[in-house]
């Protein structure tokens, strides 16, 4: 069976669930034309996008268009999510052009293979609705760093610098740039503004031809015109070639992606990569940026997609067919892939119904590598530069970004602040892992401040205590952040003092560190001659308590259901009698 309906049994992820409910729904010819003008629509704005963002990487532009066709195919029609568009994306440019600068195409198709087993294994482990737990200002900051990180790379193809090779430090980055400021060149600028031009105004006009087809074109236009008046423009075809079973060319082979394995493709000194230990340990971090990344995207995006058309998306399904996708695209020289959430909304505006839409998508890309390949080499490297400008810009969300540094609290502002200073300054595994860890301390302290314990003096309605019992109110969480402090004043008490009431009915939980805390709590009172009642305990905390050797003893610990039972008991204890009325 694929699923245990039990409350603690453990429910399969189903791939391809998405899939499988949009067949269940009744799956029409009406609604597979609705998936076909969806496919159409998107594939055509994936072409140039999965150029641009190859070349951002810091591979040929064909990888990019592999991507999209095999990556984007296999995930539609494995994941969870009925309306995610898979591909390159904005978000793994920081990420990959370091691995490419240091391992080459080779190791970067490695680190995704590696990265889509590690998304296999978070599926099948159903961690994907810890999504949830990612704080907004750590997604916003690192998200806007990558933007930043994005539009510098673009600098130099925008306009026009000779000789400058980028690496992964961005400072050292900016001083390329600046040191071959002097060799930029007026036509490739005089492109690249038109480009940005047309990309700005086009979306205004409300038309249905997407804006970066339509800036692409107007660009190679322009490059054209410059080129038949004797300047020279860089093109796809000028900066690339390729070579293929005997044959070769310039631009982009106009052959269907072949199976190749990830390791026979060159490794940085342009030689294939000889697979050793050394080789998957120095990746098995890259590997685990790039599969936290693709889970964070992917999920973002079924959520935004979920909340376009109230609909619901299997995270754990849509894990597995990320990491599917990712497993299978390197072997067809495609990089790493993950939800684009502008071709996901594109998708949805344009109609879709199913991940059909996503699969004929694929096959647009795939139908404009074999047959358009010849006229894609003519797309200048200065347009492709400011499409990859836009993208940054929406990356980045600035207005989000000010806003919340204008109206969040202080320690969330900080938290953003940081996360897109690492981001720029480092990379995003960095900023992530530095950004959740400072939003749990700041989260702790926030629930330590909730967390409190009080002496109760004011007689309740249900008990009337002799004057040796005490009444303690525990109100919020006990974990490890907060127990110590909230026992601690149990252990100032009076010397007249023979029973300590705890009132636990307001301690939703509590953790390992609060149970030992309560255990030395009731040994060290016990010495001193003190007896504990535990009152209004839910039945697993109790259990838990138990468990970790806390149990009941005669005149020294108790747990009791209510205020009245833990006075009887505290009398018995004491060898007092009722007072009249509350028995």
């Amino acid at each position: 069976m694929a699923r245990d309906h039990r409350p603690s049994g453990y429910v399969f992820p189903v791939p391809g669930s998405a899939l499988l409910n949009a067949w269940r729904e009744g799956y029409t010819l009406a609604k597979l034309k609705r998936d076909v003008m969806a496919g159409l629509t998107i594939g055509v704005v994936a072409v140039p996008l999965s150029m641009a963002l190859a070349i951002a990487t810091g591979v040929p532009p064909q990888h990019g268009l592999y991507t999209a066709i095999v990556a984007g195919a296999v995930i539609a029609l494995s994941g969870g999510s009925r309306f995610n568009v898979s591909g390159p994306t904005a978000a793994f440019v920081v990420i990959l052009f370091p691995i490419v600068a240091n391992y080459g195409l080779g190791g970067l198709l490695i680190a995704t293979l590696m990265a889509g087993a590690i998304l296999v294994a978070l599926g099948l482990s159903r961690l994907g609705s810890l999504i949830q737990y990612v704080p907004y200002p750590v997604i916003l900051g690192f998200t806007a760093g990558i933007g930043l990180v994005i539009a510098l790379l673009q600098l130099p193809d925008f306009l026009g610098l000779a000789g400058v090779e980028l690496g992964d430090s961005t400072l050292h980055n900016l001083v390329l740039i600046g040191q071959a400021l002097p060799s930029l060149s007026p036509t490739e600028i005089s492109v690249g503004l038109v480009t940005l031009a047309t990309l700005l105004i086009w979306p205004r006009l409300n038309t249905p031809v997407p804006a970066p087809l339509v800036g692409l074109a107007v660009g190679t236009f322009v490059a054209t015109l410059l080129t038949m008046g004797g300047f020279e423009v860089d093109t796809i075809a000028s900066r690339f070639s390729w070579e293929f079973q005997g044959e070769s060319g310039s631009g982009i082979p106009p052959f269907a992606p072949s199976f190749t394995a990830p390791w026979h493709f060159p490794g940085a000194d342009g030689t294939p990569l000889e697979i050793n230990f050394a080789l998957i340990q120095a990746l098995l971090g890259p590997a685990l940026a790039i599969a936290l990344l693709a889970a964070i995207e992917s999920l973002l995006c079924a959520v935004v997609a979920d909340g376009l058309t109230r609909t619901r998306h299997d995270p754990n399904a849509e894990l597995i067919g990320q990491g599917l996708g990712n497993l299978v695209v390197p072997f067809f020289g495609g990089i790493t892939a993950t939800a684009a959430l502008a071709r996901t909304a594109t998708n949805i505006k344009s109609g879709a119904f199913s991940p059909i839409a996503a699969v004929v998508h694929s096959l647009v890309v795939l139908l404009a590598v074999v047959a358009l390949a010849g006229a894609l080499g003519y797309v200048p490297m200065a347009a492709l530069a400011a499409l990859l400008f836009i993208i940054a810009w929406n990356m980045s969300e600035a207005r989000h970004f000010m806003h919340t540094l204008r109206s969040a609290p202080a320690s969330d502002v900080w938290v953003l602040v940081i996360c897109f200073a690492l981001t720029v300054m480092f990379d995003m595994v960095i900023a992530v892992a530095v950004g959740i860890g400072l939003a749990a301390a700041l989260f702790i302290r926030r629930m330590a401040q909730l967390t409190h314990t009080r002496r109760v003096d004011t007689p309740d309605k249900d008990a009337h205590f002799p004057p040796e019992v005490v009444l303690y109110k525990i109100h919020g969480p006990l974990f490890f952040g907060v127990a110590e402090k909230a026992i601690a004043t149990l252990r100032v008490i009076d010397h007249s003092v023979r029973v300590i009431v705890l009132d636990m009915r307001d301690v939703p939980s509590l953790d390992t560190t609060a149970i030992v805390a309560l255990d030395t709590l009731c040994r060290e009172l016990s010495e001193q001659g003190v007896g504990v009642m535990f009152v209004g305990m839910p039945p697993r905390m109790a259990l838990k308590i138990k468990r970790a050797g806390i149990k009941r003893k005669v005149g020294k610990l108790a747990i009791v259901s209510n205020l009245a039972h833990a006075e009887r008991m505290a009398r018995r204890w004491l060898g007092k009698q009722a007072v009249v009325g509350t028995e």
